[in-house]
């Protein structure tokens, strides 16, 4: 009896973690300038060392094929990219045809009103959303743009058009740390779970970060003063940790890289606009795709690569609290890596 091919194998990284979820920035330009991410003056990359959509499908295809089910597209602000919802068209045959999950996105929501509408009929069924304040002139004042209202207006086409809205709120001790009830309120208020997220120390910014560092680990401890907290097993395939508000029915997450480490359950790798596979946020190891792509590799060749970064992938990232004075973990952004 002839044996039954087992397709293509999994990938399961050292420490027996099953990697299913994959991030692609789609580019590294953004249409604001937080002052936690990056540099007010910010030099973007040439766009020849960017990969193609092409390209991009290619690999997001070979992944697919090797059990990833969770495919997230970033930035920089991935509404940004010329024809992106070519790709997001394009990809969406992986959810008709059942190997996909889910395919998403993070954006800032400033030309989310433009997309809603063709980002579900394309598929995407829930986005992330990035909100740090919902105070005009805080809003303007941290992410350098006066664009509150924009993504105010792109909230609201995405929830018409049917797609479940999550809210990331970065906590910044000087900037918004005695709004982020209001903002939780909010987001509870319109049905949408919310994930607060500590500063992170990649590449350099116009401020210190330490002056920013808001411990999430004391967030949580003032809630608890006047909420009802309840710890819940969800996992989206993100590090958050999840909470019920009994106050406010909603769902809260906590996103916690220096004051609790979240490494342990991580199943996720991330591509960069140009190609680069990190196997780690916070890590610098990384292999390159877009070399093998360019070359004409095949499937199998990208494989191989795709299974040497999967066999380095650390336990965890290194990152520390703050100390004052000290420079980024990281030389590389956020914006480069994707979110």
């Amino acid at each position: 009896m002839p044996l039954k091919s087992q397709g293509p194998r999994p990938l399961i990284d050292p420490f027996g973690r099953v990697i299913d979820y994959v991030r692609l920035s789609v580019t590294d330009r953004c249409n604001l300038r937080c002052t936690y991410c990056m540099s007010e003056r910010m030099q973007f990359l040439p766009r020849k060392d960017l990969l193609t959509l092409e390209e991009m499908d290619r690999l997001a295809s070979v992944f697919v094929t090797r059990g990833v089910t969770h495919l997230r597209l970033t930035g920089g602000e991935p509404l940004m990219r010329r024809c992106v919802m070519d790709l997001f068209k394009s990809l969406s045959r992986h959810l008709r045809s059942g190997s996909l999950k889910e395919l998403t996105l993070t954006t800032n929501g400033v030309r989310l009103a433009e997309f809603a509408e063709d980002l579900a009929a394309a598929g995407v069924r829930r986005i992330n959303v990035s909100v740090d304040s919902l105070d005009r002139a805080a809003f303007a004042r941290i992410a350098r743009g006066d664009r509150l209202g924009r993504v105010l207006d792109g909230i609201a086409a995405a929830r018409k058009a049917g797609l479940r809205v999550k809210i990331n709120t970065v906590a910044l001790r000087n900037d918004n740390a005695r709004e982020l009830p209001d903002i939780i309120r909010w987001a509870h208020e319109l049905g949408m779970d919310m994930s607060l997220i500590e500063t992170m120390p990649l590449g350099a910014v116009d401020e210190d970060r330490t002056d920013q560092f808001l411990s999430l680990a004391a967030v949580k401890r003032d809630l608890q003063s006047y909420w009802t907290l309840t710890e819940l097993p969800d996992r989206t395939g993100g590090p958050s940790r999840y909470v019920r508000i009994a106050e406010t029915g909603g769902r809260l997450g906590f996103i916690t890289p220096l004051s609790h480490n979240f490494c342990d359950s991580c199943r996720r790798m991330r591509i960069t606009c140009t190609g680069t596979l990190f196997m780690c946020l916070g890590q610098e190891d990384s292999v390159d795709l877009r070399a093998p792509l360019r070359s004409g590799a095949s499937d199998g060749e990208l494989n191989l690569a795709i299974d040497r970064a999967v066999a380095a992938k650390p336990k965890s990232h290194d990152f520390v609290l703050p100390v004052r004075g000290a420079g980024p973990a990281l030389a590389r952004h956020m914006s480069i890596t994707g979110g």
